[in-house]
């Protein structure tokens, strides 16, 4: 659980670098293909240095419809992209294919490890017709995926049909009675497994796995903390820490942070992104305002990814002003990456309200880049 700042001794919490010590570099990915829709994000992904100077940017179109892709090339240069090719079948040829995901789900938020035995896997919540789950697909050469079991996910929305009438560990239940589009013969889900999305997860040195994803509480209508003008505006959205011996199955469930006493009411939680450093885990928190519609990118700190702290309460990277693309939101990717001597953070920069009700200029989603000599103070 989140611990007040005055419970652990200042001295065992390192110090963030400045906001100041962040320089942007620009807007280093923007939406160009029709397939891409005019919106891209890479929120939750993973960015991947390449030899040379050359990366490889994974995200997600969120445009026309949801597909992840992933891009190589130089930062301030051209990328290469490289759109997922899914099928219901076997995966096909291709550099990047995903086979055995059912016809009209569409994937989005990936995540790409190589894990330790030198397989690679994805997860990414997939969208369809009564569709909202959290998958995992494994690949022996990093291109040809497969889909593990797309009716037995890793985590479910609770707005997937086999979500409905089952409430969340909190009680949250958002459809009451059953849906009738869920097969017979396709599980229900399990309450521990009942989550939001924008879902983080990782590969730890002893090869288990950590996952961040976001719990939701009910409020009621005159509690101050419901929000009408928000997209849930009987939700509050706070972060969970699931861990598991081989990132399929998750038992254990555990609440990190959510709103305390210092926290103003309309405050929540919408994203964790964890950076594992020899001092220990540095946290880029989604830190949003529900009452402006802001999403900034807070600081915080965890020696063990169970405990986390929450010295500063305050933009770690600052967004821009109306003039530029991060205005509204800046939503990290999925770690910090540390090159050349710097700390790289690709990020999806946002100039419109989460609501989608404002936006400072025709509403634009791309994917900047900014670095700092160091972490630290």
């Amino acid at each position: 659980m989140l611990r007040a700042a005055g419970a652990v001794a200042s001295a065992a919490i390192p110090e963030p670098c400045a906001s100041t010590a962040w320089q942007k570099r620009g807007v280093v990915l923007a939406p160009a293909e029709d397939w891409e829709g005019g919106h891209i994000q890479n929120f939750t992904c993973p960015a991947e240095p390449l030899a040379g100077d050359r990366w490889r940017l994974w995200y997600s179109a969120c445009g026309k419809k949801y597909l992840i892709a992933y891009a190589e090339g130089t930062a301030g240069g051209p990328f290469k992209k490289f759109p997922a090719r899914c099928t219901p079948g076997e995966p096909g040829e291709g550099p990047f294919t995903i086979g055995h995901l059912p016809d009209k789900w569409s994937p989005v938020q990936v995540v790409h490890i190589h894990l330790r035995n030198g397989r690679h896997r994805i997860y990414f919540w997939a969208h369809g017709p009564g569709i909202a789950r959290f998958l995992a697909a494994d690949s022996d050469d990093g291109k040809r995926y497969t889909v593990i079991d797309p009716h037995r996910p890793v985590l479910y929305h609770p707005s997937d049909r086999a979500a409905h009438s089952i409430p969340s560990p909190d009680g949250t239940l958002i459809h009451k009675n059953p849906s009738p589009a869920r097969p017979a013969n396709e599980p229900l889900a399990l309450s521990r497994l009942i989550s939001n999305d924008a879902t983080n997860i990782y590969q730890l040195p002893d090869g288990s796995f950590e996952m961040y994803s976001v719990a939701l509480l009910s409020v009621p209508r005159d509690d101050p903390a419901y929000m009408p003008h928000d997209n849930a505006p009987g939700l509050l959205r706070v972060i969970d820490r699931y861990t598991s011996p081989d990132g399929l199955h998750f038992e254990d469930r555990k609440r990190v942070i959510q709103r305390d006493a210092r926290d103003p009411v309309d405050q929540q939680f919408y994203y964790l992104a964890s950076t594992l450093t020899p001092k220990g885990r540095v946290g880029m928190l989604g830190h949003y305002r529900c009452q402006a519609q802001t999403m900034d990118l807070e600081w915080c700190f965890s020696p063990d990814g169970a405990t986390w702290h929450r010295p500063r309460r305050t933009a770690w990277l600052p967004r821009g002003d109306e003039k530029q693309p991060d205005s509204y939101g800046i939503y990290s990717g999925g770690f910090l990456v540390q090159r050349d001597r710097r700390w790289h953070l690709f990020y999806t920069a946002v100039n419109s309200a989460h609501n989608h009700k404002h936006s400072h200029g025709q509403p634009r989603t791309v994917i900047m880049l900014a670095t700092t000599g160091s972490l630290w103070a």
